[in-house]
């Protein structure tokens, strides 16, 4: 009887361990693929130098894509004066492991330059 018990004990105790590492692990990927979001937007041309297209590429180990187009509004009155055109930056990126995330900003660039 008391084999049977210790044996349920112990298989509920690497129940809880397997989960927790599992739920490190996730951690662990989501931490990395934060920090290889943040190298990449820090890494963006000053927004005079910045234009629309695509790159991708690979950073340790995480595949990675950035697109910049214009902001498709309709403009108003006053935008038309604006010295400025929004282009939206949009950033995948996935890890080795599978797990992905995406990042979608909005840079302001001065006319002319876009």
């Amino acid at each position: 009887m008391a084999l049977a018990i210790i044996a349920a004990v112990l298989s509920s105790i690497g129940a809880v361990i397997g989960t927790t590492v599992k739920g490190t692990r996730s951690v662990d990927q989501r931490l990395a693929l934060t920090g290889a979001t943040e190298t990449l937007l820090s890494e963006l041309p000053p927004r005079n130098r910045l234009k629309p297209g695509r790159q991708s590429g690979e950073l340790a180990g995480h595949r990675w894509r950035i697109d910049v187009a214009p902001l498709n509004v309709a403009v108003a009155a006053d935008q038309q004066t604006s010295r400025f055109v929004p282009l939206v930056v949009t950033m995948a990126l996935q890890a080795p492991g599978g797990p992905a995330m995406q990042v979608t900003t909005i840079r302001l660039v001065p006319k002319g330059t876009e």
